[in-house]
């Protein structure tokens, strides 16, 4: 049996790691739908009622849900993303036919399908489970307390009994310290779906053993599903109806911006579909100034393209962190939006997002005390970190021999999991308490 579990709950995605007592962590896998493999598994859930039996539920996780959600969009109920909401006491339940669903259930529903996909790979469970948080929640008032005690909830129905929490960035250090040959102070940043964190750490050899010392962290709850939204908004909404009038017993009025809220998770579509909105925008169709965009909206919507414009939104974002420009081109149906997008464009969008993930930097270096000077490695981790107006960020404040990345979705977990070796594991996890 392994030594320890390192558990990388992403908004994203969800990547699990295990380490023995010597050697190089391993990463849990799972076969994928395609006969394929699979190490990284999409955070989400879909729940179908067959017709002949609606009080049963067929729940699907991860690929398996989104295949299920692609080919019967009516009839099934998608939830992604669901990570933030983990510290919202606004969120206290949800709806899922005629079930109600708290936070702790939507995750270990997550988690308990997790291990059924796996099979063999967490037949048995270390007894050193360690599990990443974020150095923020998402949102405007987190309760942090809230978030962990729901976490234990859900990691203890998964069949974890004692449950650690260190933060994600702290576990991609571990991951990262393995590539060092001197003592060294380690500035990372990990860039999520949900949030930016950052961790600084000095790593000191003592007797042949890496010792590890925390020195400073912040975080900020914008990353890269904020980048997309962005682009939505620039390119997209525009051309369906977002800015655009109506006519109403003979006044010219602004087309409601709420209608094109739904579009910062592809997800939300569905639901806007059936939400009572659905009757007005129907009815903009017919009194809109340019009905044309507003059919565009309708069509995207009962047609279910959702998931189809965020592929095409993830091509642009990451045809911009390798090139200078590039087309964003999105078709569906009788949709056709396509423009010629330049790299510097896209970073303007962005500069929102940017300036906050640029003080929660600052605010790293300030907590641990430490000027750039003293940061002797950066190491850049998480989808986002590829994104050149990012690591300008870094550039800006450190040389550039200094900074390194790779390893997107696996340092974490896998760093997670070598903390578990740890003689003082409480210097680097808490407990929900």
């Amino acid at each position: 049996m392994a030594y320890s579990l390192g558990i990388d709950f992403g908004t994203t995605n969800t990547v699990l790691s295990l380490a023995d007592e010597s050697g190089p962590a391993r990463l849990v896998t799972f076969p994928a739908p395609d006969d394929g493999t699979l190490f990284a598994f999409r955070s989400c859930l879909s729940f179908q009622a067959p017709g002949d039996h609606p009080t049963e539920r067929a729940i699907a996780a991860g690929p398996w849900a989104i295949e299920a959600y692609a080919e019967d969009p009516a009839e099934t109920r998608f939830i992604q993303s669901f990570k933030s909401f983990a510290a919202q006491e606004s969120f206290t339940e949800t709806q899922i036919l005629n079930r109600r669903y708290r936070f702790e259930d939507l995750l270990s529903t997550f988690l308990l399908k997790v291990r059924e996909y796996a099979g063999d790979g967490l037949a048995t469970l270390p007894e050193r489970v360690i599990v990443g948080r974020p150095v923020r929640f998402v949102g405007g008032a987190p309760n942090e307390a809230l978030a962990l005690s729901r976490y234990d909830t859900a990691f203890h129905r998964m069949g974890i009994k004692d449950v650690r929490y260190a933060y994600e960035p702290v576990g991609a250090a571990f991951f990262f310290a393995r590539e060092l040959k001197q003592d060294a102070t380690v500035l990372v940043g990990d860039f999520g779906g949900g949030t930016s964190d950052f961790s600084i750490i000095r790593f000191e050899r003592h007797g042949g053993d890496m010792r590890a010392v925390p020195l400073g962290r912040a975080g900020v709850g914008v990353a890269g599903d904020a980048f997309d939204y962005r682009i939505i908004d620039q390119l997209v909404s525009p051309e369906m109806g977002k800015g655009s009038s109506y006519t109403s017993l003979g006044k010219v009025l602004p087309v409601p911006n709420r209608y094109y809220a739904a579009f910062a998770r592809w997800d939300q579509l569905a639901m806007l579909r059936a939400s009572r909105d659905m009757r007005e925008i129907r009815k903009l169709e017919r009194d809109a100034v340019e009905p044309e965009k507003i059919a565009r909206l309708v069509e995207t919507l009962d047609e279910n393209y959702g998931y189809r414009l965020y592929r095409a939104v993830s091509k642009l974002k990451e045809a911009l962190s390798s090139q200078t420009a590039a087309e964003f081109r999105f078709e569906a149906g009788s949709i056709a939006i396509v423009r010629d997008v330049e790299r510097h464009m896209f970073e303007g969008w962005i500069a929102p997002e940017l300036s906050q993930i640029e003080a929660a930097v600052d605010a790293a270096l300030a907590d641990a005390k430490l000027a750039p000077e003293a940061i002797d490695k950066v190491f850049l981790t998480g989808g986002s970190s590829l994104v050149p107006a990012v690591r300008a960020i870094f550039g800006r404040r450190f040389d550039a021999s200094r900074i390194e990345t790779g390893a997107e979705l696996e340092s974490i977990a896998a760093g997670l999991a070598l903390m578990g070796r740890e003689r003082d594991l409480g210097r680097w996890t808490t407990t929900s308490g």
